[in-house]
């Protein structure tokens, strides 16, 4: 696996909701899975980055031609291996910014 820092100019995305609600989200990270052959990317909600607790959201991604994320190839993650695979790196990846 290897993980990304999004560049500075590069490091938000805009999601809509069923309603067309907009949300600008930061990307935390993104990383590679050789045992799935995808890209994922972790989100959380720009106007809370300021607060304490902060809600992260998880999707695989199909890059860009610069491979970088673009918000209309977000994928959800419906393999309960896969989505322990990406709850294990985030961990990681949470423990490590504890440390």
């Amino acid at each position: 696996m290897s993980e990304k820092q999004p560049p500075k100019d590069l490091d938000e995305v805009i999601l809509s909701d069923d309603q067309g609600n907009e949300e600008v989200f930061k990307i935390l990270f993104t990383f590679e899975s050789d045992d799935y052959g995808k890209s994922y990317v972790f989100l959380y909600p720009k106007a809370s980055e300021d607060s304490d607790e902060i809600e992260i959201q998880a999707f695989s991604f199909s890059p860009d031609e610069n491979g970088d994320v673009d918000a209309g190839e977000l994928n959800p993650i419906d393999d309960p291996e896969e989505w322990d695979m990406v709850q294990e790196v985030l961990n990681t990846f949470t423990s490590d910014d504890d440390e």
